[in-house]
């Protein structure tokens, strides 16, 4: 039962960060790659701290029978200041949906040709389906999507490995970019990761049930992306120069192995971009039906309608200039976290 018992807890959190821009390689370029071999340093840092903040926010949810995000945010920030993170955080589940969405039509052009739209509104009548059940829908989801993931994404990066050697055509990368340097990128990636993490771990007591499968699912969990990052982030270095300016590297990557890798990775990259979407669109939902004392369902109808414009200024556009503002933001509440939960065995 314990071990169940974490293995979902750590499927739901891996499927809410394993996304558009993750699997895609767009984020692990932009934060990671980017920076040449040193991005692996800033990936090991990136890993241990999903680890962490996995484990305290899950003990937390787990001793304290939290139910949602805004009752593990207040007692940290305050009323007032708690209040405006949940409206930041509300917008960020909101964007990142969207950005899903984008990820989806962005898939459906590139790869088959078909119209930009088509694959937007795929991925948001599926992710409505799965609205209708809550979190029994994204646990379900995620409990069979995740081992599938796992297994795909180490697969084809082990191939491209084996083909082309570990030779780096960026290795030394870029000092400074937007993100700062490696050190930076690798916090502020996690920190707006952590956004989206924190909503859906603060909604998954129904399913823990130990305080060690609470720790032991957010530890496995963290470790899991870790893992998942090394084959993208090699695989990357390896061929920088050819994908670095690509809305989806990880699919010209997959290319490069024939046509059957090619589409292999085409159902992967959707199949995390659609556990990233229901978890970030679950997370809205749930606060906004709360919040506005309406009927969650036909909500989860009116949002996935409204996302779709929004989904439509591109997928690229939105991970480029909206994540690094939101990592900012989230850099603030993983250092409150963290030094709150260090407090707390000091005192």
């Amino acid at each position: 039962m314990e071990s169940k018992g974490w293995g979902k807890i750590a499927s739901v959190y891996i499927g809410t960060i394993i996304g558009a821009g993750f699997a895609s390689g767009q984020e692990i370029v932009q934060f990671f790659s980017i920076y040449g071999y040193r991005g692996i340093f800033g990936l090991i840092i990136a890993t241990i701290l999903f680890s962490s903040i996995g484990a305290i926010v899950l003990n937390r949810v787990y001793k304290n029978k939290i139910e949602g995000y805004e009752e593990f945010l207040l007692p940290l920030f305050g009323r007032r200041l708690g209040k405006g993170i949940e409206l930041i955080i509300t917008l960020f589940l909101f964007t990142s949906f969207c950005v899903m969405l984008a990820g989806s039509g962005a898939i459906f052009h590139q790869q088959f040709h078909i119209s930009y739209n088509v694959g937007i509104y795929i991925m948001s009548i599926c992710a409505l389906l799965t609205f209708m059940f809550s979190v029994k829908g994204i646990t379900t989801v995620n409990s069979i999507l995740v081992p599938l993931l796992l297994i795909g994404i180490t697969t084809m990066g082990v191939m491209v490995i084996l083909r082309e050697g570990v030779v780096f055509s960026n290795y030394n990368g870029a000092e400074i970019t937007k993100t700062g340097n490696w050190i930076t990128s690798s916090i502020l990636y996690v920190s707006y990761n952590s956004i989206s993490a924190i909503v859906i771990m603060t909604s998954l007591l129904p399913i823990i049930h130990t305080r060690n499968a609470a720790i032991k699912g957010g530890i496995m969990g963290g470790l899991g992306l870790g893992l998942l990052a090394l084959f993208i982030i090699i695989p990357t270095l390896i061929l920088y120069t050819d994908i670095c300016k690509l809305e989806i590297p990880m699919l010209k990557i997959a290319g490069s192995l024939g046509k059957n890798g090619s589409i292999i990775y085409t159902l992967i990259l959707w199949c995390s971009m659609f556990t990233t979407a229901v978890a970030n669109g679950f997370g809205f939902v749930r606060r906004a039906s709360s919040f506005l004392n309406t009927n969650q369902r036909l909500l989860a109808v009116v949002f996935c309608i409204v996302s779709i414009p929004l989904a439509k200024l591109g997928f690229a556009n939105l991970v480029t200039n909206l994540y690094p503002i939101f990592g900012y933001i989230g850099s603030f509440m993983l250092f409150i976290i963290i030094g709150n939960f260090i407090l707390r065995r000091l005192i």
